[in-house]
């Protein structure tokens, strides 16, 4: 008997190192024995993910299991040891997370930018604003209609920053919140014809089924996107080893060409940039 109650003690005082009953692989990629766990948003959505894990587990005779969320989840899964490692972009977290000791290998991987797309009309006139401030300021004074993904994703926590610098605070019927991700929100912006704030990969890969929209703002150097990637600390989930790994093979040339090159053959440019070019907006 007090066998079986030192056993139930040490079960008990065990950290959760595998992913809960609640959240399951969204894609599965390989089938090596190396199993790790990867929560992201677009990099996965777009299929980028796919490319990179496909080189990486064959390689390594491993497997991926990628867990679709946006930054603020996929932040928050690493902390409760629910994933091994993640891709996102909000580096003030990200800082923070490596600074409390749950994350470690912050690595720089690439780049996007965030555009704001609209209807053609440009109810606020936001293709003559002189910033992303301005342009915001403009849908705000207007009543134009703004759609928010509000999931604490990377883009929603930029999006917020961007109002919060304008001293504005959205509400009213003409902000409308959609808890979803990136296609589905823009897909609603289209279909509504109103205003949103995309990353410019995901534009460039779904733009030809948005025909309301169109780029309306864009080059303000506040709105450069940069992602990297966090695993969990050594041994504290079964696959940090191999998500470490992983982190490397990214920030390698091998995997820096699949992410220069990512886009290209389909849409004739490349959708992300590499580390080096996000270097000059690294913070």
């Amino acid at each position: 008997m007090k066998r079986l109650f030192l056993l139930l003690f040490l079960l008990l005082c065990l950290p959760i190192v595998s992913l809960s009953a609640d959240i399951k692989c969204t894609e599965e990629y390989g089938a090596g024995p190396n199993k790790f766990s990867l929560a992201t948003g677009s990099p996965g959505e777009l299929d980028l993910l796919n490319q990179l894990a496909t080189t990486f587990c064959v390689m390594n005779k491993a497997q991926l299991c990628w867990v679709k969320a946006g930054s603020g989840k996929s932040l928050q899964l690493l902390k409760d040891k629910q994933v091994d490692m993640i891709m996102v972009h909000a580096p003030d977290a990200e800082k923070k997370a490596v600074q409390e000791g749950w994350a470690v290998n912050r690595s720089l991987i690439g780049s996007n930018e965030f555009f704001i797309v609209g209807p053609t009309d440009d109810p606020a006139k936001i293709a003559k604003a002189h910033s992303a401030v301005d342009a915001y300021k403009k849908i705000s004074e207007t009543g134009s209609k703004f759609f928010s993904r509000g999931d604490s994703s990377g883009t929603h926590r930029k999006e917020m920053s961007i109002w919060d610098k304008a001293g504005i605070k959205p509400q009213g019927n003409w902000y409308v919140v959609t808890k979803d991700f990136m296609k589905a929100t823009l897909k609603r912006a289209n279909d509504e014809k109103g205003y949103f704030m995309t990353d410019s990969s995901t534009w460039v890969a779904q733009k030809k089924d948005l025909p309301n929209l169109h780029v309306l703002y864009k080059g303000d150097k506040y709105l450069v996107n940069t992602y990297h990637a966090l695993s969990q600390p050594d041994s504290q989930t079964p696959g940090a080893k191999i998500a470490a790994e992983f982190i490397k093979f990214v920030g390698s040339k091998q995997g820096q060409d699949i992410i220069n090159n990512y886009g290209k053959d389909k849409y004739g440019e490349s959708l992300y940039n590499d580390a080096e070019y996000a270097k000059q907006y690294d913070h």
